[in-house]
């Protein structure tokens, strides 16, 4: 039933939303004669209008025809110098009416347009402009826009014109607005690695950008641009050389650089796709070595298993073998991702290269002597490639490298590198992370990293080991560069617990990074250190004040300080000094067994857990 008075309207009557005749009806006055009291002069035409209509919607009006100025005197007339007509009618009829039909002017008047809104503080006409010209942007007039954009310096309108531009950068060069770039915005445009074109286009652009402008003090300028070592030297003596805009001495020391450079160190233009990745069948990428090279680039992450759904080579120590891909076109990119086979617990090594000849290869990636398992999530220096391979070096069950998926894009998300590890901000130990409990006793597989703080008690809910035999040993899935870790104890009740912790990237070598042997810890544990790279995180309990088993609930690789403990939990929050917290104590479970948290008699305690 409505809670609304019987004698009450409805909203929808109640509230009168004539706003559509009020455009209408301000739009009838539109460069009428009627009641105006100014007039303004452009191009020789005649506009007369309003001034407490324009004053009301626009600052500039305002000022200039009530702030006491000779535009102010009724019956005024005002020349607009470096105004369109067509441009300023569209204007006017937008501030009487709101409204403004973009699509059906033309090109330079809506760039003319543009500029009033932008001359004028029309801020949201200024937005809605820019959005419109992104929609409608092609080879004729991209450089138009351009160049407008950036003397007007509209970001997303520039950075949208240069994403086109990249992605036609040889259809642009030959366009007739090319030919009309102010200097600023062509070499803009040109300097860019992104700007994909081959060399020898873009000089030959250039060329034409100069003879177009007048061979001055300029061309030099603007022929610095062209990176002359990516030219080859039949290019650089038979084109470059003969238009004179090049000196001697510039094309000797381009020579000279692109014979003694190796060749990942020249700097190469890519193509540039942002957070999309490229290693598709859709952008012309295929596998061009490796078994089974069909199942790498389909885009299946679900259907694989013993047999099939994997691309594969043998592990070989002179490291002649790998898993190649060729991208479609040399690209920019600084992200990979890769789905090592993960249907049962093996761990996986390898490293990752990128080239532009495959001749020389540049290691982007090196976990050639680290442990990794399922997805990797991997970042490095945005490079320009145009082969990536990936070469397996261990397996922890036999010596074939097997890879279920690979992808490559650039991010602009930034990640932090440290010694080329991810220095993750968010918590890496979690089962959407593809980490995993691979030593510890629970009623539930992984229930230390199911990110559960609220739901345990006597029988559930924790991960233990017995004190004086084995531990708590969480692999991530892949190494990264740790500082800090965040530890729930089990806290029902006073105990207290001692632990060291370890970390190591092979479990082999380890390294103690928390020691809390001879101090009484209980509840939640943030626990800081200086940063260790680490697949393997090792919890080792060494005393419990209740019984002879150490119980963790939760665990966070690296701590997340500024999330909150799930409402309801047992635990409250209390730091690694070993502080005691008091919380309502739930009751204890009718049977009990060797690994519960209750205390054990002598007979119990050398039971397994259920």
């Amino acid at each position: 039933m409505s809670n609304s008075h019987p004698l009450r309207p409805l909203a929808s009557v109640s509230e009168i939303d004539h706003i559509h005749l009020l455009s209408e009806q301000l739009g009838a006055l539109v460069l009428g004669e009627e009641y105006s009291d100014v007039t303004f002069i452009v191009e020789g035409k005649r506009f007369p209008a309003h001034r407490v209509i324009l004053a009301a919607r626009c600052h500039y009006f305002r000022a200039l025809l009530y702030g006491g100025m000779k535009e102010s005197h009724p019956q005024a007339e005002v020349c607009l110098e470096e105004t369109r007509a067509e441009a300023f009618s569209m204007l006017l009829h937008y501030l009487y009416t709101g409204r403004a039909s973009l699509s059906s002017a033309r090109e330079e008047v809506l760039l003319d347009f543009l500029g009033l809104a932008h001359r004028y503080g029309l801020q949201p006409l200024e937005d809605s402009t820019s959005e419109f010209l992104r929609t409608i942007l092609h080879t004729s007039n991209v450089c138009l826009v351009f160049d407008v954009a950036s003397l007007y310096s509209l970001s997303v309108l520039s950075a949208a014109c240069c994403s086109f531009m990249d992605r036609h950068a040889p259809e642009v060069l030959n366009s007739d607005g090319f030919l009309l770039l102010s200097k600023t915005a062509l070499l803009t445009v040109v300097q860019r690695d992104s700007f994909a074109a081959t060399e020898k286009e873009i000089f030959l652009a250039l060329c034409r950008w100069c003879r177009q402008h007048g061979e001055g003090p300029e061309t030099q300028e603007v022929m610095t641009a062209v990176r002359l070592p990516l030219m080859t030297l039949t290019e650089m003596l038979n084109v470059v050389r003969p238009s004179g805009l090049v000196s001697p001495d510039d094309l000797l020391d381009a020579i000279k650089t692109r014979s003694e450079s190796r060749n990942m160190d020249l700097n190469y233009r890519g193509m540039l796709i942002p957070e999309e990745n490229i290693a598709t069948m859709k952008y012309g990428a295929q596998v061009v070595k490796g078994e089974l090279k069909s199942a790498l680039l389909d885009g299946d992450t679900q259907n694989y298993d013993l047999d099939h759904g994997f691309s594969r080579h043998p592990i070989e120590e002179d490291g002649r073998a790998g898993i190649q891909v060729k991208l479609g076109q040399p690209s920019i990119i600084n992200h990979v991702r890769l789905l090592l086979w993960d249907r049962d617990s093996r761990s996986y090594s390898y490293y990752i290269e990128v080239s532009m000849d495959e001749l020389d290869w540049v290691r982007v990636v090196d976990h050639s002597k680290y442990l990794c398992r399922s997805w990797q999530n991997l970042y490095f220096t945005a490079r320009v490639c145009r082969y990536i391979r990936i070469v397996g070096t261990h397996n922890t069950v036999n010596k074939v490298f097997h890879l279920v998926a690979f992808e490559c894009m650039f991010t602009s998300t930034p990640a932090v590198l440290e010694n080329g590890l991810v220095v993750p901000s968010q918590n890496v130990a979690t089962i959407g992370c593809c980490a995993s409990v691979i030593e510890g006793v629970s009623r539930s597989r992984n229930a230390l990293l199911n990110g559960d703080t609220r739901n345990y008690d006597w029988d559930s809910g924790y991960t233990c080991h017995q004190l004086g035999s084995g531990a708590i040993v969480i692999q991530l899935a892949q190494p990264f560069s740790i500082g800090s870790l965040r530890l729930l104890l089990w806290d029902c009740d006073d105990r207290s617990y001692s632990y060291y912790i370890e970390v190591s990237t092979n479990q082999q070598q380890w390294t103690k990074v928390v020691d809390h042997t001879r101090m009484a810890c209980r509840s939640w544990q943030t626990l800081k250190f200086d940063n260790h790279p680490a697949s393997f995180i090792r919890i080792v309990g060494t005393h419990n004040t209740a019984n002879e088993v150490f119980h963790c609930v939760h665990f966070e690789c690296p701590a997340q300080l500024d999330t909150q403990v799930t409402e309801g939990s047992p635990g409250l929050d209390a730091s690694d000094s070993g502080a005691t917290s008091q919380q309502p104590r739930p009751q204890r479970a009718s049977h009990t067994h060797g690994l519960l948290p209750s205390q054990p008699s002598s007979s119990s305690s050398s039971q397994s857990h259920h």
